[in-house]
C-alpha cells in the first residue's frame, strides 16, 4: 500500500470507530462505499475486507435493537480495540500486523453471540456479494471479482442480474450527425 492509501485507510478506520461509538449505521455504509472506490484501484484483499467489515457492522447497528444483542458495549470495545491496533500497525508501516488485526475484526464480528453466529455470517456473506457488485460496477471482470472475494461467479451473476448493474450503459455512442457536428466545431 502506498503512503496516500495508508493515510486514507487510517482516516477511514478512525471515522469508522467514531461512527460505531455513535451508532451511526448510515455513516458506516457511506465509509464502506467510499473505501470500495480505493479498493478497486489497489485490488488488495485487505482493502476489500475492510469495506466488508465496515458494511457488515453498519448492518448490525441497523438491526441491533431487534436482535437484542447481549454485551453490545463489550463487543464494541473489543472491536474498536482491534481497529486501534490496525491503525497503529499502519502508522508503523507494519502491513502484516495490519492484516492480522483486520482479520481479527472480522472474526470478532462473526463471534458476536453464539445465538447470532449464523445470522452474522449471513450478513458478512451478503456484504461480500454487495461489495463484489460494486467492484464489478467499477469495471473489474465478474470472474476476477468473484475470485478476489471467494465467491462463485454464479452468486455474483445472480446478484448483479437482480440489481441491473450489468445493464448499465456507460459506452453509448452518439449518432453520426452529432459526431460530425462535434468534429466540425472542434476544427473550426
Amino acid at each position: 500500500m502506498d503512503e496516500k492509501e495508508v493515510q486514507h485507510t487510517i482516516s477511514v478506520l478512525q471515522e469508522t470507530k467514531q461512527a460505531i461509538l455513535s451508532n451511526d449505521s448510515q455513516k458506516l455504509l457511506e465509509l464502506s462505499n467510499q473505501k470500495i472506490h480505493s479498493a478497486v484501484c489497489v485490488q488488495d484483499i485487505e482493502s476489500i475486507t475492510l469495506t466488508i467489515v465496515i458494511y457488515a457492522f453498519g448492518k448490525l447497528i441497523e438491526r441491533k435493537n431487534s436482535l437484542k444483542i447481549k454485551n453490545w458495549n463489550a463487543f464494541v470495545k473489543k472491536f474498536n480495540s482491534f481497529i486501534d491496533l490496525a491503525i497503529k500497525a499502519l502508522q508503523q508501516n507494519n502491513q502484516e500486523a495490519y492484516k492480522n488485526y483486520l482479520l481479527k475484526t472480522k472474526s470478532t464480528l462473526e463471534s458476536i453471540s453464539p445465538s447470532l453466529k449464523q445470522y452474522t455470517k449471513e450478513i458478512i456473506r451478503n456484504a461480500c456479494i454487495n461489495k463484489a457488485s460494486h467492484i464489478y460496477k467499477h469495471g473489474i471482470s465478474l470472474g476476477q471479482t468473484a475470485k478476489i472475494l471467494g465467491l462463485t461467479q454464479w452468486e455474483l451473476a445472480e446478484y448483479t442480474g437482480e440489481t441491473k448493474i450489468a445493464d448499465t450503459n456507460y459506452n453509448r455512442t452518439i449518432n453520426e450527425k452529432k459526431r460530425i457536428q462535434t468534429a466540425m466545431d472542434f476544427f473550426s
